[in-house]
């Protein structure tokens, strides 16, 4: 069974930083992708960043590419999101996410979810 907890996430004004962090239990956190989604208020789960299995490749979606900064520490089993510049849109419930695949980008291609940490950016 694979166990992701997430961490980090809180109140900022816009412009700040945050730096978000999933723990994950799993016996070969290495043989999975991982990935970042968020979901605000009444809208769908939506794609934000994934890293490969050795953290040489990484996607992102439009609206957070040179804004965001997804890494991950095989030693240490975690995957992080490095957001700065945030923006009030930002505002939304951040879930990672390990997938068998590689570097995927859509919600149905994961396979294991974190309960969610709740990110609210002030204007």
């Amino acid at each position: 069974q694979v166990q992701l907890v997430e961490s980090g996430g809180g109140w900022v004004q816009a412009g700040g930083s945050l730096r978000l962090s999933c723990a994950v239990s799993a016996r070969t956190f290495s043989n999975y992708a991982m990935g970042w989604f968020r979901q605000a208020p009444g809208k769908e789960r939506e794609f934000v960043a994934a890293i490969s299995r050795s953290g040489g490749s990484t996607r992102y979606a439009d609206s957070v590419n040179g804004r965001f900064t997804i890494s991950r520490d095989n030693a240490k089993k975690t995957v992080y999101l490095q957001m700065n510049s945030l923006r009030p849109e930002d505002t939304a419930v951040y879930h990672c996410a390990a997938s068998q695949l590689p570097v995927p980008t859509m919600v149905r291609m994961y396979d294991y979810w974190g309960q969610g940490t709740q990110v609210t950016v002030s204007s």
